[in-house]
């Protein structure tokens, strides 16, 4: 099996815990479009903070270099080809922007999958968390308690197997 996920969620709504979760059921591959970027930020001393204003500067950081010269895409591929080579069987793709989830999902053939934790807020500071709820994705997984979550994970897993196998 060798699935491609686009996955996608507000901050702290639990993406990264929802494939650490799958991890348990399947070898996954996970990977952010923000990653390339993030390294970028980090030469002009940015520490990985997660506030408002790290958000708005990696979001508008994000844009440039996908204007400039496609970083964040090419750098999936790149990450794509290392996933088909391995023994992955799930790549999960980090991504917020509508526009560069259709993509990826055209170019790899992807499915799209969002986590909502209830009571929290899409945060609506900067353009890559505000759009966040503006692609009509394959699947949604409710996140409520850590035990329902894992119980989703596995689901999935299982799910994209029968898939896989029929």
């Amino acid at each position: 099996m060798k699935e491609y996920i686009v996955i996608n969620g507000t901050g702290g709504s639990g993406k990264d815990t929802f494939v650490s979760l799958c991890a348990k059921y399947a070898k996954v591959y996970n990977f952010s479009s923000i990653d390339k970027v993030k390294e970028v930020a980090r030469l002009i001393d940015w520490n990985d903070e997660k506030d408002e204003r790290s958000r708005k500067f990696l979001s508008d950081l994000k844009a440039l270099t996908n204007e400039y010269n496609d970083t964040p895409f090419k750098d999936m591929l790149d990450k794509a080809e290392m996933f088909r080579k391995s023994d992955s069987e799930i790549m999960f793709i980090h991504i917020r922007e509508p526009e560069n989830i259709k993509r990826a999902c055209d170019t790899l053939n992807a499915k799209t999958l969002l986590i909502k934790r209830k009571g929290l807020e899409n945060i609506k500071t900067n353009y890559s968390d505000r759009s966040v709820d503006n692609y009509d994705y394959d699947e949604i997984i409710f996140n409520d308690t850590l035990e329902n979550l894992e119980i989703s994970a596995k689901k999935y897993i299982e799910k994209l197997r029968e898939k896989n196998n029929s």
